[in-house]
């Protein structure tokens, strides 16, 4: 009988566990996706146009603001700063998960980062304070949401014309569901109702004042702002000390 070594068999534990985990996920990437092909198209981009920008920005949020602000017909400098603002968080998303990423090469670091989305932050942080981070389950998860979001997009392009208003149905709504579970999947941290609290005052604040999409990247950045004033530094065993 042939023996499975435990390098291989962890690897495949991790996958089928980032692709359990993404499951829910993709339920709600593949109608966010879809109207955003249909309605890349509507705002005059070719099929050619929207796949390249899906493949090479993969920023669903951003995306959404660019074919908005396109429309409007502003600067393109004011495009660039605009999503800029959107996909600062990113950087701090980043900096956080690349704490656990001692498995990972630096190619595969570089990759990662590339496929890092809201819902990839969340799920490899929660893997990473249970059972470590490796990169099996990481891109095993990324890379079913970039699968499904560019075959969403590519339905959204072909068929999206069906769809008298998208809209209507509510589907883009999904999505922001999504995010409302996945924050509270945070519940259990500490100081997480007031952290919670002050970035979403602070974010109704600057979209009061400054405006969309500021509010994304300023109210996130007002709750970390807070996680790292009210966080303590974790004790040495050894010594009783903070580290």
């Amino acid at each position: 009988m042939r023996q499975v070594n435990p390098p291989r068999l962890e690897m495949r534990d991790d996958i089928r566990a980032g692709l359990r985990d993404v499951m829910p996920v993709l339920g709600a990437v593949l109608p966010f996706a879809a109207v955003f092909g249909t309605v890349a198209v509507e705002s005059g981009l070719s099929a050619t146009e929207v796949m390249f920008a899906s493949a090479s920005i993969y920023a669903a949020a951003s995306q959404y603001v660019m074919i908005e602000l396109m429309g409007q017909a502003v600067p393109i400098w004011s495009i660039v700063l605009a999503v800029f603002a959107l996909n600062f968080r990113h950087v701090l998303y980043s900096a956080s998960l690349g704490r656990h990423m001692g498995a990972f090469s630096f190619w595969q670091k570089a990759l990662a980062f590339f496929l890092l989305v809201d819902p990839q932050f969340a799920a490899s942080e929660a893997r990473a304070a249970k059972r470590g981070l490796r990169p099996a389950y990481y891109f095993a998860y990324a890379l079913a949401i970039y699968g499904v979001w560019i075959v969403s997009n590519l339905l959204g392009v072909l068929f999206g014309s069906l769809l008298d208003n998208p809209a209507a149905l509510g589907l883009d709504f999904l999505l922001p569901l999504y995010f409302m579970g996945m924050i509270m999947g945070f519940h259990a941290r500490s100081h997480f109702l007031l952290i919670l609290v002050t970035s979403a005052v602070a974010s109704l604040v600057v979209h009061q004042t400054l405006g969309s999409p500021w509010h994304i990247t300023l109210g996130g950045g007002v709750g970390m702002l807070v996680a790292a004033a009210l966080s303590k530094p974790k004790a040495d065993p050894s010594t009783g000390a903070g580290q």
